[in-house]
């Protein structure tokens, strides 16, 4: 699909609408080799050659950014009071349209993604998807030998709410053990009032992976990066790893 050449170069976020037409201008923009002279020029950004001051510009029609949440930044676009996840991406990442597809409490860290593909968090979010999350989870007490059970079974809450299955696994043992939840379910603090509901309580809770994308090891809390082609790949095919 063939747009206008000044409107793909503004999409990927780096420069202004005005700030592209000022480059053609100048004579900064090609297409396929040929310097563009007016911002109206129409191209395919996905097949044609659009380069900027000699170098080729990657089109990305969306962008799927893996971010590890520290604690005290909110899975927000937006907030007059406390910094969200989009304050803390670096300026090379940042475009319009972009927002946190689900969220983690202020405590939580872990794994957000941070996209512009509407379809794609809107298949993740839904109920009726399924899509399986990780966590990691310090208890304030040891774990119970019956609490696995009741996970599996379904873990009713003070509400009456009664939550889907999940898998609960020992990490570490001791007074204040670690643990793996994997949940096909994202209710609000859900985690904590379940094991709230088992008469234990979670004093730090970590995601560790959406899906079948994990989070990047070697990002440290506050980093980013670009989801690589193969996790888009397993993103987008997410209703086929319910």
């Amino acid at each position: 699909m063939k747009e206008r050449i000044d409107k793909i170069i503004a999409s990927q976020g780096k420069y202004s609408r005005t700030e592209v037409k000022k480059l053609i201008k100048n004579g900064s923009v090609k297409l396929n080799g040929a310097v563009v002279h007016s911002p109206e020029e129409k191209a395919d950004a996905e097949n044609d050659v659009i380069s900027l001051n000699g170098e080729a510009i990657c089109f990305r029609r969306f962008l799927y950014i893996m971010m590890n949440k520290p604690q005290g930044v909110i899975s927000a676009t937006s907030d007059r009071t406390q910094r969200t996840v989009l304050d803390l991406l670096p300026d090379e990442m940042r475009r319009d349209g972009l927002f946190p597809a689900g969220r983690l409490d202020g405590d939580t860290t872990g794994f957000v993604l941070i996209t512009d593909d509407g379809e794609t968090a809107h298949k993740m979010l839904s109920p009726k998807s399924h899509v399986s999350k990780v966590y990691l989870a310090r208890l304030a007490y040891p774990l119970s030998s019956e609490t696995a059970d009741i996970f599996k079974t379904g873990v009713i809450l003070s509400d009456g709410s009664v939550c889907m299955s999940a898998v609960l696994t020992l990490l570490e043992d001791g007074e204040t053990p670690l643990v793996k939840v994997i949940l096909k379910q994202g209710m609000y603090h859900q985690i904590k009032r379940m094991f709230a509901s088992c008469g234990n309580r979670v004093i730090a809770l970590k995601r560790i992976q959406i899906g079948g994308v994990t989070l990047d090891s070697k990002l440290k809390e506050g980093e980013c990066r670009l989801l690589t082609a193969d996790e888009i790949k397993k993103l987008t095919q997410m209703e086929e790893q319910k």
